[in-house]
Protein backbone atom coordinates (compact mmCIF):
# COMPACT_ATOMS: atom_id res chain seq x y z
CA UNK A 1 0.00 0.00 0.00
CA UNK A 2 0.83 3.49 0.14
CA UNK A 3 3.83 5.26 0.96
CA UNK A 4 6.17 2.86 1.19
CA UNK A 5 8.97 4.86 0.48
CA UNK A 6 8.30 6.91 3.75
CA UNK A 7 8.54 3.91 5.89
CA UNK A 8 11.59 1.99 3.94
CA UNK A 9 15.46 2.66 4.06
CA UNK A 10 15.38 4.97 1.98
CA UNK A 11 13.73 7.48 4.07
CA UNK A 12 16.90 8.03 5.78
CA UNK A 13 18.69 9.55 2.90
CA UNK A 14 15.30 11.24 1.23
CA UNK A 15 15.94 9.22 -2.57
CA UNK A 16 13.33 7.30 -4.12
CA UNK A 17 13.67 5.98 -7.77
CA UNK A 18 11.52 7.34 -10.17
CA UNK A 19 10.11 5.90 -13.49
CA UNK A 20 9.82 8.31 -16.24
CA UNK A 21 8.26 6.69 -19.27
CA UNK A 22 7.63 9.66 -21.68
CA UNK A 23 9.01 13.25 -22.42
CA UNK A 24 9.14 15.48 -19.47
CA UNK A 25 10.22 18.85 -19.30
CA UNK A 26 13.51 19.35 -18.04
CA UNK A 27 12.68 21.30 -15.06
CA UNK A 28 10.25 19.32 -13.70
CA UNK A 29 13.22 16.46 -13.52
CA UNK A 30 15.90 18.58 -12.73
CA UNK A 31 13.84 19.86 -9.66
CA UNK A 32 13.41 15.95 -8.29
CA UNK A 33 17.08 15.75 -8.88
CA UNK A 34 17.85 18.30 -7.12
CA UNK A 35 15.39 17.21 -4.29
CA UNK A 36 18.00 14.03 -3.83
CA UNK A 37 15.88 11.44 -6.10
CA UNK A 38 16.98 9.45 -8.81
CA UNK A 39 15.13 9.81 -11.97
CA UNK A 40 14.87 6.15 -14.32
CA UNK A 41 14.37 7.75 -17.58
CA UNK A 42 12.77 4.89 -20.03
CA UNK A 43 11.18 5.74 -22.80
CA UNK A 44 8.74 4.30 -25.54
CA UNK A 45 8.62 1.02 -23.12
CA UNK A 46 6.24 -1.67 -24.23
CA UNK A 47 3.32 -2.68 -22.39
CA UNK A 48 5.79 -6.35 -20.92
CA UNK A 49 8.94 -3.53 -20.27
CA UNK A 50 6.72 -1.52 -18.07
CA UNK A 51 5.35 -4.46 -15.28
CA UNK A 52 9.54 -5.15 -15.60
CA UNK A 53 10.74 -1.73 -14.97
CA UNK A 54 8.04 -0.68 -12.69
CA UNK A 55 9.51 -3.28 -10.02
CA UNK A 56 11.24 -1.04 -7.46
CA UNK A 57 10.24 1.64 -8.57
CA UNK A 58 8.57 4.75 -5.91
CA UNK A 59 7.15 6.91 -8.14
CA UNK A 60 6.49 7.12 -12.06
CA UNK A 61 5.27 9.53 -14.15
CA UNK A 62 3.92 9.28 -17.52
CA UNK A 63 1.96 11.52 -20.19
CA UNK A 64 -0.86 10.32 -22.68
CA UNK A 65 0.70 7.48 -24.06
CA UNK A 66 1.82 5.25 -21.16
CA UNK A 67 -1.23 3.06 -19.87
CA UNK A 68 -0.72 1.87 -16.24
CA UNK A 69 -3.16 -1.00 -15.72
CA UNK A 70 -4.32 -3.15 -12.52
CA UNK A 71 -1.00 -5.34 -13.91
CA UNK A 72 1.54 -2.61 -14.11
CA UNK A 73 0.08 -1.04 -10.55
CA UNK A 74 0.41 -4.64 -8.96
CA UNK A 75 4.08 -4.97 -10.06
CA UNK A 76 4.93 -1.68 -8.92
CA UNK A 77 4.51 -3.08 -5.25
CA UNK A 78 7.05 0.06 -3.90
CA UNK A 79 4.65 2.51 -5.61
CA UNK A 80 3.80 5.33 -3.46
CA UNK A 81 2.44 7.72 -6.14
CA UNK A 82 1.61 7.71 -10.34
CA UNK A 83 1.60 10.98 -11.28
CA UNK A 84 0.15 12.52 -14.74
CA UNK A 85 1.80 15.42 -16.81
CA UNK A 86 -1.52 16.57 -17.97
CA UNK A 87 -5.40 16.84 -17.57
CA UNK A 88 -6.60 13.53 -18.93
CA UNK A 89 -6.27 9.60 -16.56
CA UNK A 90 -7.98 7.77 -18.75
CA UNK A 91 -4.82 5.84 -19.31
CA UNK A 92 -4.12 5.16 -15.94
CA UNK A 93 -6.35 2.15 -13.29
CA UNK A 94 -7.02 4.85 -10.89
CA UNK A 95 -9.31 2.27 -8.72
CA UNK A 96 -6.27 -0.49 -8.83
CA UNK A 97 -4.20 2.11 -7.56
CA UNK A 98 -6.67 3.55 -5.00
CA UNK A 99 -6.84 -0.37 -3.81
CA UNK A 100 -3.67 -0.75 -3.48
CA UNK A 101 -3.06 2.25 -1.34
CA UNK A 102 -0.97 4.08 -3.91
CA UNK A 103 -2.14 8.13 -4.86
CA UNK A 104 -3.01 9.35 -8.05
CA UNK A 105 -1.61 12.84 -9.17
CA UNK A 106 -2.33 15.06 -12.76
CA UNK A 107 -1.44 18.79 -13.55
CA UNK A 108 -5.17 19.64 -13.92
CA UNK A 109 -4.25 23.64 -14.53
CA UNK A 110 -1.24 23.19 -16.91
CA UNK A 111 -3.18 23.00 -20.56
CA UNK A 112 -6.47 24.71 -19.59
CA UNK A 113 -5.16 27.72 -21.37
CA UNK A 114 -3.53 26.22 -24.44
CA UNK A 115 -6.55 23.66 -24.76
CA UNK A 116 -9.00 26.14 -25.13
CA UNK A 117 -6.75 28.07 -27.64
CA UNK A 118 -6.39 25.36 -29.72
CA UNK A 119 -10.10 24.50 -29.41
CA UNK A 120 -10.30 27.87 -31.10
CA UNK A 121 -7.81 26.97 -33.84
CA UNK A 122 -9.31 23.95 -34.82
CA UNK A 123 -12.77 26.34 -34.54
CA UNK A 124 -11.00 28.75 -37.14
CA UNK A 125 -9.65 26.36 -38.89
CA UNK A 126 -12.81 24.67 -39.79
CA UNK A 127 -14.66 27.34 -40.47
CA UNK A 128 -12.02 29.08 -43.27
CA UNK A 129 -10.48 25.53 -44.36
CA UNK A 130 -7.22 26.93 -43.58
CA UNK A 131 -5.50 23.10 -44.11
CA UNK A 132 -7.49 22.29 -47.30
CA UNK A 133 -6.78 25.65 -48.68
CA UNK A 134 -2.69 24.95 -47.38
CA UNK A 135 -2.11 21.26 -48.93
CA UNK A 136 -4.07 22.61 -52.25
CA UNK A 137 -1.37 25.70 -52.79
CA UNK A 138 1.71 23.84 -51.83
CA UNK A 139 1.03 21.29 -54.29
CA UNK A 140 0.30 24.02 -56.94
CA UNK A 141 -3.32 24.14 -56.72
CA UNK A 142 -5.00 27.76 -56.75
CA UNK A 143 -8.53 26.94 -55.52
CA UNK A 144 -9.72 30.01 -53.94
CA UNK A 145 -13.61 29.19 -54.92
CA UNK A 146 -13.57 25.99 -53.72
CA UNK A 147 -12.39 26.05 -49.83
CA UNK A 148 -14.78 29.16 -49.52
CA UNK A 149 -15.58 29.26 -45.88
CA UNK A 150 -18.07 30.73 -43.05
CA UNK A 151 -18.23 33.72 -41.01
CA UNK A 152 -18.02 32.87 -36.66
CA UNK A 153 -19.98 36.47 -36.20
CA UNK A 154 -23.65 35.42 -35.53
CA UNK A 155 -22.85 32.03 -35.44
CA UNK A 156 -24.14 29.39 -32.45
CA UNK A 157 -21.43 27.84 -30.60
CA UNK A 158 -22.66 24.93 -28.55
CA UNK A 159 -20.08 23.64 -26.05
CA UNK A 160 -20.78 20.50 -24.13
CA UNK A 161 -18.69 20.74 -20.76
CA UNK A 162 -18.80 24.19 -19.33
CA UNK A 163 -16.25 23.61 -17.22
CA UNK A 164 -12.39 25.17 -16.63
CA UNK A 165 -11.68 24.75 -20.62
CA UNK A 166 -15.53 25.77 -21.74
CA UNK A 167 -15.54 28.24 -19.94
CA UNK A 168 -12.05 29.87 -21.44
CA UNK A 169 -13.74 28.80 -24.80
CA UNK A 170 -17.02 30.30 -24.28
CA UNK A 171 -15.17 33.71 -23.83
CA UNK A 172 -13.55 33.94 -26.42
CA UNK A 173 -16.34 33.12 -28.78
CA UNK A 174 -18.29 35.83 -27.36
CA UNK A 175 -15.29 38.42 -28.48
CA UNK A 176 -15.90 36.94 -31.87
CA UNK A 177 -19.74 37.88 -32.07
CA UNK A 178 -20.69 34.67 -31.47
CA UNK A 179 -24.34 33.14 -29.88
CA UNK A 180 -23.16 30.35 -27.00
CA UNK A 181 -25.24 27.58 -25.46
CA UNK A 182 -24.16 25.16 -23.49
CA UNK A 183 -24.84 21.54 -21.69
CA UNK A 184 -23.40 20.81 -18.56
CA UNK A 185 -26.15 19.46 -15.51
CA UNK A 186 -23.34 20.56 -13.08
CA UNK A 187 -23.23 24.28 -13.68
CA UNK A 188 -26.33 26.49 -12.31
CA UNK A 189 -28.30 28.30 -15.01
CA UNK A 190 -27.64 31.26 -12.82
CA UNK A 191 -23.56 30.65 -13.17
CA UNK A 192 -24.04 30.33 -17.17
CA UNK A 193 -26.22 33.67 -17.66
CA UNK A 194 -23.33 35.67 -15.72
CA UNK A 195 -20.78 34.56 -18.52
CA UNK A 196 -23.57 34.72 -20.98
CA UNK A 197 -24.26 31.61 -21.48
CA UNK A 198 -27.51 29.93 -21.77
CA UNK A 199 -27.97 26.48 -20.65
CA UNK A 200 -29.70 24.32 -22.38
CA UNK A 201 -30.14 20.39 -22.84
CA UNK A 202 -27.78 18.30 -24.95
CA UNK A 203 -30.73 17.59 -27.31
CA UNK A 204 -31.10 21.64 -27.84
CA UNK A 205 -27.35 22.34 -28.04
CA UNK A 206 -27.25 20.14 -30.99
CA UNK A 207 -29.88 21.23 -32.74
CA UNK A 208 -29.13 24.71 -32.48
CA UNK A 209 -25.76 24.98 -33.22
CA UNK A 210 -23.48 25.94 -36.23
CA UNK A 211 -20.48 24.34 -34.77
CA UNK A 212 -20.31 22.42 -31.55
CA UNK A 213 -17.32 22.04 -29.49
CA UNK A 214 -16.76 19.12 -26.55
CA UNK A 215 -14.97 19.33 -23.01
CA UNK A 216 -15.84 16.68 -21.14
CA UNK A 217 -14.36 13.50 -19.23
CA UNK A 218 -14.24 10.24 -20.63
CA UNK A 219 -16.46 7.82 -18.52
CA UNK A 220 -19.01 5.40 -19.46
CA UNK A 221 -21.79 8.54 -19.61
CA UNK A 222 -19.32 10.12 -22.55
CA UNK A 223 -18.36 7.51 -23.99
CA UNK A 224 -19.82 7.77 -27.82
CA UNK A 225 -22.20 10.49 -26.49
CA UNK A 226 -21.87 12.23 -29.85
CA UNK A 227 -23.95 8.98 -31.68
CA UNK A 228 -25.69 8.58 -35.23
CA UNK A 229 -28.65 9.04 -32.92
CA UNK A 230 -27.53 12.43 -31.61
CA UNK A 231 -25.87 13.57 -34.91
CA UNK A 232 -29.38 13.50 -36.57
CA UNK A 233 -31.04 15.90 -34.62
CA UNK A 234 -28.25 18.30 -35.87
CA UNK A 235 -28.48 20.87 -38.72
CA UNK A 236 -26.45 19.68 -42.08
CA UNK A 237 -24.65 22.67 -41.69
CA UNK A 238 -22.98 21.38 -38.13
CA UNK A 239 -19.37 21.52 -37.91
CA UNK A 240 -18.08 19.20 -34.77
CA UNK A 241 -14.82 20.28 -32.58
CA UNK A 242 -13.45 17.60 -29.97
CA UNK A 243 -9.85 18.57 -28.33
CA UNK A 244 -10.90 17.14 -25.16
CA UNK A 245 -10.91 13.27 -24.81
CA UNK A 246 -11.21 10.46 -27.76
CA UNK A 247 -13.97 8.10 -27.52
CA UNK A 248 -16.57 10.51 -26.89
CA UNK A 249 -17.62 10.75 -30.53
CA UNK A 250 -18.41 7.85 -32.57
CA UNK A 251 -15.95 8.17 -35.37
CA UNK A 252 -17.67 6.18 -37.65
CA UNK A 253 -21.13 7.50 -37.14
CA UNK A 254 -19.44 11.39 -37.52
CA UNK A 255 -17.57 9.89 -40.80
CA UNK A 256 -20.86 8.70 -42.29
CA UNK A 257 -22.66 11.80 -41.53
CA UNK A 258 -20.22 13.88 -43.16
CA UNK A 259 -19.82 11.79 -46.08
CA UNK A 260 -23.69 12.07 -46.95
CA UNK A 261 -24.02 15.42 -46.45
CA UNK A 262 -25.62 15.80 -43.36
CA UNK A 263 -23.14 17.00 -41.33
CA UNK A 264 -21.05 20.32 -42.68
CA UNK A 265 -17.42 19.30 -41.27
CA UNK A 266 -15.12 18.13 -37.77
CA UNK A 267 -12.07 19.38 -36.30
CA UNK A 268 -10.18 16.49 -34.66
CA UNK A 269 -7.82 16.63 -32.10
CA UNK A 270 -8.61 13.40 -30.44
CA UNK A 271 -9.45 9.84 -31.06
CA UNK A 272 -10.66 6.49 -29.56
CA UNK A 273 -7.34 4.44 -30.36
CA UNK A 274 -3.78 6.92 -29.57
CA UNK A 275 -1.23 6.84 -31.02
CA UNK A 276 -3.27 5.98 -34.58
CA UNK A 277 -2.84 6.61 -37.88
CA UNK A 278 -5.93 5.35 -39.28
CA UNK A 279 -9.63 6.66 -38.61
CA UNK A 280 -13.05 6.84 -41.06
CA UNK A 281 -12.59 10.78 -40.35
CA UNK A 282 -8.96 10.70 -42.32
CA UNK A 283 -9.23 11.77 -45.97
CA UNK A 284 -12.59 13.56 -45.87
CA UNK A 285 -11.86 17.06 -47.29
CA UNK A 286 -14.21 18.40 -44.46
CA UNK A 287 -12.23 17.10 -42.04
CA UNK A 288 -8.98 19.02 -40.05
CA UNK A 289 -7.39 16.51 -38.02
CA UNK A 290 -4.16 17.15 -35.70
CA UNK A 291 -2.14 14.22 -33.11
CA UNK A 292 -3.26 15.06 -29.89
CA UNK A 293 -2.02 18.75 -29.44
CA UNK A 294 -4.49 20.10 -27.01
CA UNK A 295 -1.40 20.58 -24.55
CA UNK A 296 1.57 20.69 -27.19
CA UNK A 297 2.66 24.15 -26.39
CA UNK A 298 6.26 25.04 -24.67
CA UNK A 299 4.04 26.88 -21.83
CA UNK A 300 2.04 24.18 -21.16
CA UNK A 301 4.76 21.38 -21.04
CA UNK A 302 6.75 23.51 -18.74
CA UNK A 303 3.95 23.90 -16.47
CA UNK A 304 2.62 20.17 -16.47
CA UNK A 305 6.19 18.92 -15.84
CA UNK A 306 6.72 22.03 -13.14
CA UNK A 307 3.59 20.92 -11.37
CA UNK A 308 3.35 16.74 -11.46
CA UNK A 309 6.86 17.06 -10.19
CA UNK A 310 6.21 19.08 -7.15
CA UNK A 311 3.20 17.16 -6.59
CA UNK A 312 5.22 13.75 -6.77
CA UNK A 313 7.29 15.46 -4.49
CA UNK A 314 5.15 16.11 -1.90
CA UNK A 315 3.35 12.31 -2.10
CA UNK A 316 7.06 11.32 -1.34
CA UNK A 317 7.59 13.16 1.64
CA UNK A 318 4.11 11.76 2.55
CA UNK A 319 2.68 15.63 2.97
CA UNK A 320 -0.80 17.01 1.41
CA UNK A 321 -0.76 16.99 -2.45
CA UNK A 322 -3.56 19.44 -3.83
CA UNK A 323 -3.99 17.38 -7.01
CA UNK A 324 -4.34 13.94 -5.87
CA UNK A 325 -7.30 12.33 -7.64
CA UNK A 326 -8.20 9.49 -5.77
CA UNK A 327 -8.75 11.42 -2.62
CA UNK A 328 -12.19 12.42 -1.56
CA UNK A 329 -11.45 15.99 -1.46
CA UNK A 330 -8.24 16.47 -3.55
CA UNK A 331 -7.89 20.45 -2.70
CA UNK A 332 -7.89 22.32 0.28
CA UNK A 333 -9.34 26.10 0.25
CA UNK A 334 -7.05 28.92 1.94
CA UNK A 335 -8.90 28.79 5.23
CA UNK A 336 -8.34 24.39 5.39
CA UNK A 337 -4.78 24.54 4.03
CA UNK A 338 -3.11 26.27 6.84
CA UNK A 339 -5.08 23.34 9.50
CA UNK A 340 -3.86 20.01 7.60
CA UNK A 341 -0.54 19.24 9.82
CA UNK A 342 -3.06 20.43 12.44
CA UNK A 343 -5.58 17.83 12.08
CA UNK A 344 -2.60 15.22 11.38
CA UNK A 345 -0.82 16.07 14.59
CA UNK A 346 -4.25 15.81 16.81
CA UNK A 347 -4.89 12.32 15.27
CA UNK A 348 -2.11 11.27 16.07
CA UNK A 349 -2.08 12.13 19.74
CA UNK A 350 -5.44 11.33 20.08
CA UNK A 351 -4.49 7.62 19.30
CA UNK A 352 -2.20 8.02 21.76
CA UNK A 353 -5.18 8.33 24.35
CA UNK A 354 -6.58 5.31 23.33
CA UNK A 355 -5.67 1.70 23.95
CA UNK A 356 -7.51 0.76 20.96
CA UNK A 357 -9.50 2.49 18.14
CA UNK A 358 -12.89 3.49 19.14
CA UNK A 359 -16.30 2.18 17.23
CA UNK A 360 -17.00 5.95 16.57
CA UNK A 361 -15.17 8.88 16.19
CA UNK A 362 -16.34 12.46 16.12
CA UNK A 363 -14.96 15.23 14.83
CA UNK A 364 -16.10 18.91 15.23
CA UNK A 365 -15.71 21.92 12.90
CA UNK A 366 -16.19 25.40 14.27
CA UNK A 367 -15.77 28.97 13.25
CA UNK A 368 -15.06 29.77 10.08
CA UNK A 369 -13.91 26.36 9.24
CA UNK A 370 -17.33 25.08 8.99
CA UNK A 371 -17.81 27.17 6.09
CA UNK A 372 -14.98 25.35 3.97
CA UNK A 373 -15.54 22.06 2.38
CA UNK A 374 -13.32 19.93 5.72
CA UNK A 375 -12.87 16.57 4.48
CA UNK A 376 -9.38 16.90 3.51
CA UNK A 377 -9.11 17.96 7.01
CA UNK A 378 -10.84 14.72 8.39
CA UNK A 379 -8.83 12.59 6.08
CA UNK A 380 -5.78 14.38 7.56
CA UNK A 381 -7.07 13.20 11.01
CA UNK A 382 -7.32 10.01 9.99
CA UNK A 383 -3.97 9.40 8.44
CA UNK A 384 -2.88 10.58 11.96
CA UNK A 385 -4.94 8.17 13.99
CA UNK A 386 -3.51 5.24 11.78
CA UNK A 387 -0.13 5.89 11.42
CA UNK A 388 0.03 5.37 15.47
CA UNK A 389 -2.04 2.52 15.46
CA UNK A 390 -1.98 0.52 11.88
CA UNK A 391 0.98 -1.68 10.81
CA UNK A 392 0.40 -0.62 7.00
CA UNK A 393 1.68 2.58 5.78
CA UNK A 394 -0.73 5.27 5.77
CA UNK A 395 -1.78 7.53 3.33
CA UNK A 396 -4.78 10.28 2.43
CA UNK A 397 -5.63 7.66 -0.26
CA UNK A 398 -6.17 4.46 2.06
CA UNK A 399 -6.89 6.04 5.81
CA UNK A 400 -10.53 5.83 4.98
CA UNK A 401 -10.37 2.36 3.71
CA UNK A 402 -8.51 1.37 7.14
CA UNK A 403 -11.09 2.98 8.76
CA UNK A 404 -13.53 1.01 7.09
CA UNK A 405 -12.12 -2.30 7.56
CA UNK A 406 -11.34 -1.70 11.17
CA UNK A 407 -15.10 -0.78 11.70
CA UNK A 408 -14.63 2.66 12.53
CA UNK A 409 -17.56 5.32 11.91
CA UNK A 410 -16.40 8.61 11.24
CA UNK A 411 -19.01 11.26 12.30
CA UNK A 412 -18.56 14.91 11.29
CA UNK A 413 -20.67 17.73 12.35
CA UNK A 414 -20.06 21.70 11.81
CA UNK A 415 -21.02 25.25 13.66
CA UNK A 416 -20.22 28.16 12.40
CA UNK A 417 -20.33 29.70 15.94
CA UNK A 418 -17.45 29.16 18.53
CA UNK A 419 -16.95 30.33 22.43
CA UNK A 420 -13.00 31.26 22.59
CA UNK A 421 -11.47 30.26 19.17
CA UNK A 422 -11.68 31.98 15.67
CA UNK A 423 -11.49 27.69 14.39
CA UNK A 424 -11.37 24.66 16.44
CA UNK A 425 -11.42 21.13 15.30
CA UNK A 426 -12.05 18.58 17.92
CA UNK A 427 -12.12 14.98 18.40
CA UNK A 428 -13.89 12.66 20.62
CA UNK A 429 -14.42 9.21 21.03
CA UNK A 430 -13.64 6.17 23.56
CA UNK A 431 -13.87 8.14 26.36
CA UNK A 432 -11.08 10.76 25.12
CA UNK A 433 -11.13 14.09 23.59
CA UNK A 434 -8.66 16.09 22.24
CA UNK A 435 -8.93 19.82 20.52
CA UNK A 436 -6.82 22.17 18.64
CA UNK A 437 -6.73 25.46 16.93
CA UNK A 438 -4.08 27.99 15.34
CA UNK A 439 -3.04 31.09 16.90
CA UNK A 440 -1.39 34.61 16.36
CA UNK A 441 -0.72 35.78 12.82
CA UNK A 442 2.08 33.20 12.27
CA UNK A 443 -0.94 30.67 13.17
CA UNK A 444 0.82 28.50 15.67
CA UNK A 445 -0.38 24.94 16.41
CA UNK A 446 -2.05 24.85 20.04
CA UNK A 447 -3.72 21.81 22.11
CA UNK A 448 -6.45 23.71 23.92
CA UNK A 449 -8.05 20.88 25.13
CA UNK A 450 -7.87 17.54 26.40
CA UNK A 451 -10.00 14.84 28.04
CA UNK A 452 -12.14 17.90 28.17
CA UNK A 453 -9.87 19.97 30.74
CA UNK A 454 -8.78 23.41 28.84
CA UNK A 455 -4.93 23.44 28.39
CA UNK A 456 -2.78 25.92 26.33
CA UNK A 457 0.46 24.05 24.39
CA UNK A 458 2.33 23.45 21.53
CA UNK A 459 2.16 20.32 19.70
CA UNK A 460 5.75 18.54 20.64
CA UNK A 461 6.96 15.06 19.24
CA UNK A 462 6.96 14.10 22.72
CA UNK A 463 4.58 14.14 25.09
CA UNK A 464 3.36 13.01 28.19
CA UNK A 465 -0.02 13.00 29.82
CA UNK A 466 -0.96 12.78 33.66
CA UNK A 467 -4.18 12.46 35.45
CA UNK A 468 -3.72 12.67 38.76
CA UNK A 469 -5.37 13.68 41.85
CA UNK A 470 -5.74 17.56 43.00
CA UNK A 471 -3.47 17.60 45.93
CA UNK A 472 -0.82 19.16 46.63
CA UNK A 473 2.65 18.06 45.62
CA UNK A 474 1.57 16.00 42.56
CA UNK A 475 3.53 18.36 40.01
CA UNK A 476 6.83 18.29 42.30
CA UNK A 477 6.57 14.66 42.30
CA UNK A 478 5.69 14.34 38.77
CA UNK A 479 8.94 16.12 37.36
CA UNK A 480 11.03 14.83 40.10
CA UNK A 481 10.80 11.09 38.03
CA UNK A 482 11.46 12.98 34.75
CA UNK A 483 14.37 14.52 36.48
CA UNK A 484 16.36 11.61 37.66
CA UNK A 485 15.50 9.79 34.32
CA UNK A 486 17.60 12.88 32.73
CA UNK A 487 14.79 13.79 30.61
CA UNK A 488 13.97 17.46 30.13
CA UNK A 489 10.56 19.02 29.80
CA UNK A 490 10.20 21.41 26.99
CA UNK A 491 6.90 22.79 27.59
CA UNK A 492 4.38 22.10 30.65
CA UNK A 493 0.44 23.11 30.92
CA UNK A 494 -1.72 22.21 33.64
CA UNK A 495 -5.28 21.39 32.62
CA UNK A 496 -8.57 23.17 34.45
CA UNK A 497 -11.51 21.10 34.76
CA UNK A 498 -14.73 22.79 34.05
CA UNK A 499 -14.93 23.16 37.82
CA UNK A 500 -11.13 24.42 37.98
CA UNK A 501 -9.97 21.81 39.22
CA UNK A 502 -5.67 21.38 38.26
CA UNK A 503 -6.03 17.90 38.09
CA UNK A 504 -4.51 17.11 34.83
CA UNK A 505 -0.37 17.20 33.58
CA UNK A 506 0.73 17.83 29.81
CA UNK A 507 4.25 17.82 29.70
CA UNK A 508 6.16 17.84 26.01
CA UNK A 509 9.47 16.59 26.59
CA UNK A 510 12.93 16.12 25.13
CA UNK A 511 13.08 12.55 24.01
CA UNK A 512 10.67 9.56 24.66
CA UNK A 513 10.04 8.64 28.04
CA UNK A 514 10.61 5.24 28.18
CA UNK A 515 8.36 2.73 29.33
CA UNK A 516 9.90 2.28 32.70
CA UNK A 517 9.89 5.89 33.52
CA UNK A 518 6.00 5.85 32.59
CA UNK A 519 5.85 3.08 35.41
CA UNK A 520 7.93 4.72 37.86
CA UNK A 521 5.28 8.02 37.28
CA UNK A 522 2.43 5.76 37.49
CA UNK A 523 3.93 4.28 40.98
CA UNK A 524 3.43 8.20 41.98
CA UNK A 525 1.10 8.50 45.49
CA UNK A 526 -2.01 10.02 43.66
CA UNK A 527 -1.60 9.90 40.34
CA UNK A 528 -4.55 8.22 38.02
CA UNK A 529 -3.01 7.33 34.49
CA UNK A 530 -0.63 7.64 32.14
CA UNK A 531 -0.10 8.21 28.38
CA UNK A 532 2.94 9.06 26.63
CA UNK A 533 1.96 10.63 23.16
Amino acid sequence: MGWRLCMGADQTRGMARILVTEKIADGGLDRLRAAGHEIDLQLGLTPEELEVAVVGAHALIIRSSTTVTAEVIAAGQDLVVVGRAGIGLDNVDTAAATAQGVMVVNAPQSNILTTAEHTMAMLLAQARNIPQAHAALVAGRWERAQWEGVELADKTLGIVGLGRIGKLVAQRALAFGMRVVAHDPFVAPERARQINVELLSLDDVVAQSDFLTLHVVKNPETLGMISEELLAKAKPNLRVINVSRGGVIDEAALAEAIREGRIGGAAIDVFSTEPTTSSPLFGLPQVVVTPHLGASTAEAQDKAGGTIAEQVALALAGEFVPFAVNVSAAEASGVVRPYLPLAEQLGRLFAGLSTSITDVLEIGYEGHLAESDTRILTLSILKGVFSKVSDDPVSYVNAPRLAEERGLEVRESSSTTTRDYVNLITIRGGGHAIGGTLVGLSAQPRIVMLDDYSIDLPPANHMVVVRNNDVPGMISAVTGVLGEAAINIDDMHLGRSREGLASLMVLATSEVVPAAVQAAIRAVPGVVSVAAL
